[in-house]
């Protein structure tokens, strides 16, 4: 096994730590589980002990050792100082935030454009779990005893909660969830208080996706459809991206109901495919947000290189139906 150590901030997030220690204890494969206690972590060698870590700039591989050591760390603060009532919705108090805090550190070490193999990991996960269960499929805020919703549609919910309003916010919302509420007894806190908190760090302008995110199910169908560029006289490229969507209500049986798109979406251009081996952060030729409506549209942008790849929604930080349509290899004109 390598194993890394990196500063990933230069200062607590939520809340300082208040544990004296930070113990890893390994054991043998005889179970494969890692578990949090305050100040402890017993952590399988079957898990990733005696896993190699894949390179940094590895695009195609998931770094699962730091990616579950940063969640465990991270019940640290949720989970062994913020706890759930023992109501509807507790476990996003406390794996979904952890899941959201270990994404932050994936980010950090690996950079955003990496986060993706990660998103595409949760969000594939999700898909494949919700189309097999038997028992009814509920909102985040509401979740019970669904580890696909609380895990994988956590981490997308909350990463692109981050996206959208900023993490200032966010990270605002769970500092006043931990002042208000760590090592505190009954009445503890539910998934009602973190989304007041929230709702009024985000303010009314981000209600309609707070309430997409955890009081919902809500998914698109967003599908880069046609990519064509030429390159125009003075040497740089005209590229029209082709892009289909919808989005969709579903109940919890997984009925769907179409309703009205109007919301922002990542366009990403670039000289690599995003999640091939050869994918790096200089490959990112263009990313900007632009509004994606019901139906078909082409959007019309300029470059200084060729494109070679293009995308809506390039990073899978949607909770899209199909993960996999999202890129588009560009054709020459």
């Amino acid at each position: 096994m390598r194993w890394r150590h990196r500063s990933t901030c230069t200062r607590p997030r939520f809340h300082p730590n208040p544990f004296k220690q930070a113990r890893i204890l390994e054991f043998p494969t005889y179970a494969n589980f890692t578990q949090a206690f305050a100040g402890t972590i017993p952590y399988s060698e079957g898990i990733g002990l005696v896993t190699r870590l894949p390179d940094t700039g590895a695009a195609d591989k998931i770094d699962m050792v730091t990616y579950v050591t940063a969640h465990e760390i991270a019940h640290q603060w949720w989970g062994h100082q913020v706890i759930g009532a023992e109501q509807q919705g507790p476990t996003l108090l406390s794996e979904t935030f952890a899941q959201y805090s270990a994404l932050l550190v994936m980010e950090r070490l690996y950079g955003r454009e990496q986060v993706r193999k990660f998103l595409k990991y949760e969000l594939d996960r999700y898909l494949r779990a919700r189309g097999g269960k038997l028992i009814e499929e509920l909102p985040l805020a509401r979740v019970e005893d669904q580890p696909y919703v609380y895990y994988q549609k956590g981490s997308l919910a909350m990463y692109w909660l981050k996206e959208v309003v900023g993490e200032a916010v966010v990270n605002r919302a769970l500092q006043r969830l931990i002042a208000q509420y760590a090592f505190k007894s009954a009445p503890y806190p539910n998934s009602s208080d973190f989304l007041r908190l929230l709702r009024e760090e985000a303010g009314p302008a981000h209600d309609a996706l707070i309430t997409d995110l955890f009081e919902r199910i809500s998914l698109v169908a967003a599908k880069a459809s046609a990519a064509s560029t030429h390159q125009r006289p003075d040497g740089q490229w005209d590229l029209t991206l082709e892009v289909e969507a919808r989005k969709l209500i579903a109940d919890g049986k997984g009925v769907e109901t179409e309703v009205p798109l109007d919301e922002a979406f990542d366009i990403g251009l670039f000289s690599a495919e995003p999640g091939a081996k050869d994918f790096k952060p200089a490959s990112v030729l263009l990313f900007e947000r632009r509004t994606v409506r019901s139906g078909k549209q082409q959007f019309q942008l300029v470059l200084k290189e060729k494109p070679l790849w293009a995308g809506v929604d390039p990073y899978n930080k949607r909770i899209d139906r199909n993960s996999d349509d999202n890129l588009r290899k560009v054709d020459l004109k």
